[in-house]
């Protein structure tokens, strides 16, 4: 049921990657514009086929969900412990399949996955705002590693 994105995904990931969109635009209207892409069709093909932007889809007979992960390699940095991390940069569930632990299982699977690769982590940024999403996480037995702060100028 967990694969990797396929070129034939792409109508339902561009979906799925519009949900998530609006659901950032209703917390953030300062900073996104409704209804837009986050990538090309040609730029998505890209990131399905690198190996260190790895996307996996939750396929059960349609694609309901995703987890569009990058792999960071800490090595080359003199202060940083030499390690790597599994960032997932989005996750989401089809809003018509929620509460079937489709995320549950596509974060298990990422996580297999960076143990699989040698990971020391998996890391993640979510909104403000965003409550459904940080109950989530909280559950999945994600912590707070760090905190980013803004102010908004006139």
């Amino acid at each position: 049921m967990i694969r990797k994105a396929q070129k034939r995904d792409l109508e339902a990931v561009n979906k799925l990657l519009l949900q998530v969109l609006m659901v950032h635009y209703e917390i953030r209207p300062d900073l996104y514009i409704p209804n837009t892409k986050k990538y090309t069709d040609d730029e998505l093909l890209k990131i399905f086929e690198c190996e260190s932007t790895p996307v996996f889809v939750y396929d059960d007979g349609g694609v309901k969900g995703y987890a569009f992960c990058k792999l960071l390699d800490y090595s080359g940095f003199c202060n940083l412990v030499p390690i790597k991390s599994l960032y997932i940069d989005d996750l989401c569930v089809d809003e018509s399949c929620r509460g079937e632990h489709i995320g549950t299982k596509l974060f298990e699977y990422v996580k297999a996955y960076a143990k699989e690769l040698g990971c020391h982590s998996v890391t993640l940024n979510v909104w403000e705002g965003n409550e459904s999403a940080k109950a989530f996480y909280d559950k999945m037995g994600f912590g707070v590693q760090r905190t980013t702060r803004e102010i908004i100028l006139d």
